[in-house]
């Protein structure tokens, strides 16, 4: 039903109330302040938490003259994985179905059609175990189902949902890594921050890192998708869409003398620090030619740090510790007023030549995408699970099991369609 238009207004009149008259100029101005003066290094309360990896610098690139440079890596490939979405049933089953693809650019049909499944569930009956050993299907796919106990029933749903996620997404990348010969593009970050922040969470959680073997197994396998990479020489990034972040803003607002922290999250911080305007008639106007980046940073901020915090009793690494430390950098497109961010392990990003094709790889892409590279979309598409077959699913899961989904007033208030 379309709100009323007196109730519209009445709405909308709530802002004549808030007393906020903050100009978007001195959030600039304050942006401008934290990048001269407190990113090299970010200090929190136990040391730095993030440094410039090289030199700290912005810089531009023209959309045009970009997108008509050859690429740096003849090929591309991009992973994702999709999902359900926890489901619990009548019979007390919580379950989530991962689904993860690679793609690749140019493409590479063969690879499209291999798949990683796994069906993740929890059940309060212990004395039931229903999990299984990887088994192949359709020539060159993988599924199996990982059964997880938790001591208390409060977190099933996050913790199938997670579980299911991650090692889909890592195990499709291992099982195919020797296909990927320039590049890997990851839709996201490069670490299962999902389960790493368990870690702060909640101590019902904070002890599957000792007690599940799947939580382990997630983290052994990033550990190891670094650690093949870097042996093969092949870089691996992350590509984050939405970044949500805001591990920087929060350092700056509880452990410096900065004063007030108007931006909510990172990227508003690093969308004003990138943004370029130009007076024009007494108003300021956004440039749109040029993609702006900033230099790559060594991160140790929120979640960062865990995989190359030393000693970690929860992982088991060949490399020095540093290797696996993030490292990121910003692209802001101004076109759309959109920020991205690249993340990569220090094990690539450290060489110079190699942060710079990485680089130019993305601008390359966001120029001629306007938006994420070709084959993060790809892999997107190809992992996504669509509503007609997730509806088609739960059907049969509910026949399979002999079972209904557990449902509430929402199912009836939004429909479903069967």
């Amino acid at each position: 039903m379309t709100l009323d238009p007196v109730h519209f207004d009445g709405i909308a009149g709530l802002a004549d109330h808030i007393d906020y008259d903050a100009e978007d100029e001195n959030h600039r101005e304050s942006a401008e302040t934290v990048w001269e003066h407190y990113l090299d290094p970010l200090v929190g309360d136990d040391g730095p938490i993030l440094e410039p990896l090289g030199e700290q610098s912005r810089r531009r690139v023209n959309c045009e003259d970009i997108a008509l440079e050859d690429p740096p890596f003849p090929t591309t490939h991009g992973l994702d994985a999709g999902t359900l979405n926890s489901k619990p049933f009548k019979n007390g089953l919580v379950l989530d179905v991962a689904h993860a693809a690679m793609s690749a650019t140019p493409s590479d049909l063969d690879l499209h059609d291999c798949r990683t499944v796994v069906k993740a569930l929890h059940l309060n009956d212990t004395s039931r175990k229903f999990g299984t050993e990887w088994e192949s299907y359709n020539d060159g796919s993988q599924r199996r189902i990982v059964h997880t106990e938790l001591p208390e029933s409060q977190y099933e749903e996050d913790v199938v949902h997670a579980l299911a996620l991650y090692l889909a997404e890592s195990g499709h990348a291992l099982e195919h890594a020797d296909r990927v010969s320039d590049f890997l593009l990851l839709d996201g970050p490069i670490y299962p921050k999902g389960v790493l922040r368990w870690d702060s969470r909640s101590s019902v959680l904070t002890r599957l890192f000792e007690d599940s073997d799947h939580v382990g197994r997630v983290l052994s396998n990033y550990v190891e998708l670094v650690e093949t990479f870097a042996e093969r020489g092949v870089p691996l990034a992350g590509f984050v869409k939405n970044v949500s972040a805001k591990s920087i803003v929060r350092t700056l607002k509880r452990e410096t003398d900065f004063g007030p922290v108007p931006w909510a999250h990172d990227a508003g911080l690093f969308a004003q620090i990138l943004e370029r305007r130009e007076l024009v008639d007494g108003d300021f106007e956004r440039l749109t030619d040029d993609l702006t980046l900033t230099n790559w940073f060594e991160s140790h901020a929120g979640l960062d740090g865990f995989f190359d915090e030393d000693p970690n009793p929860h992982l088991d690494r060949e490399l020095d510790p540093e290797q696996y430390a993030v490292t990121f950098c910003i692209v802001y497109d101004p076109r759309r007023d959109l920020v991205f961010k690249i993340e990569s392990p220090k094990a690539f990003t450290e060489d110079p030549e190699v942060r710079e094709r990485i680089e130019r790889q993305i601008l390359q892409e966001v120029a001629l995408q306007r938006g994420p590279p070709q084959a993060v979309s790809k892999a997107d598409e190809l992992a996504a699970i669509d509503r007609g077959s997730a509806n088609s699913l739960v059907k049969s899961f509910e026949k399979s099991l002999n079972t209904e989904l557990d449902e509430n007033y929402n199912a009836v208030r939004w429909g479903r369609d069967y």
